[in-house]
């Protein structure tokens, strides 16, 4: 059985030049699969750190971690009560990217739509741009 919702994405905002330009998107389901992590794991004074790293069959990977910390280039964003942070270099492969999140018992998880990639890897977590 698979659970998603349809819900209109919340979108994350990347300040260039003092105009703010579209960079990521969560689902209702996304946003609140990160939320009951973090609760789960008493990890209230963390954030949701996304990036991109070399790897993966397809040259590039999706990161997706908890963290407690923030570095100097990188820039911070409430999305429905979860703050997530992005370093400036992975904010080039992830602007437009929409993240959602699938229940299922085979083939769940958080799943990325990165119109920025020009070829993906079957199981969806590396693309190459």
């Amino acid at each position: 059985m698979t659970e998603s919702t349809q819900a209109k994405p919340s979108t994350i905002s990347l300040p260039i030049a003092g105009e703010p330009t579209q960079l990521v998107e969560f689902t209702d389901a996304a946003a609140a699969e990160v939320r009951r992590r973090l609760q789960a794991e008493g990890l209230n004074d963390h954030h949701l750190r996304l990036g991109v790293q070399g790897g993966g069959c397809s040259g590039l990977t999706y990161v997706l971690n908890f963290d407690s910390q923030i570095g100097q280039f990188d820039k911070v964003f409430d999305v429905k009560g979860v703050k997530v942070v992005i370093d400036l270099k992975s904010a080039l492969y992830l602007k437009g990217v929409v993240i959602d999140y699938v229940a299922a018992l085979v083939g769940g998880g958080f799943k990325f739509q990165n119109p920025n990639a020009s070829k993906a890897c079957g199981c969806g977590t590396s693309f190459s741009a």
